[in-house]
């Protein structure tokens, strides 16, 4: 294999290991009754009426909706739609944080010399604030 960014075209060594990606959950932040965790394979809408349902029935004046990485559209976009749902009596607080994750890579042979090994990546998230501000 060549590189192809190297003036000089040197070879470029590959572990002749081969190795599966086992990802790691994300460390999640505490849990607490309001806090909604969006991920890509639960229904949207599903997602939202969960978000409607803490609000309204659950007797909670805010939620925090918390998305990481391809999720952070998924939260916007629910948290966006919580407050148009309401007409404009919600407001909304966002933060964004980068979060450490941890792969696992093993050999896919056994056999083979190749060590189980882990590698860090870092991953962008958001944290939004859903609430009702108090009344003036």
């Amino acid at each position: 294999i060549f590189n192809n960014r190297n003036p000089r075209n040197t070879a470029v060594e590959m572990d002749p290991v081969e190795y599966t990606l086992r990802k790691r959950l994300p460390r999640k932040l505490p849990k607490r009754r309001n806090d909604v965790y969006v991920n890509m394979k639960t229904d949207f809408r599903a997602q939202l009426a969960r978000c409607q349902k803490l609000l309204e029935g659950g007797g909670h004046r805010e939620i925090c909706v918390h998305g990481l990485g391809l999720a952070i559209n998924r939260a916007i976009n629910i948290a966006l739609q919580l407050q148009a749902s309401s007409q404009g009596a919600l407001q909304l607080a966002a933060n964004t944080s980068t979060v450490e994750l941890v792969d696992d890579l093993e050999p896919e042979d056994p056999d083979e010399a190749g060590e189980p090994m882990t590698r860090t990546r870092n991953n962008s998230a958001i944290h939004i604030k859903v609430f009702y501000p108090d009344p003036q």
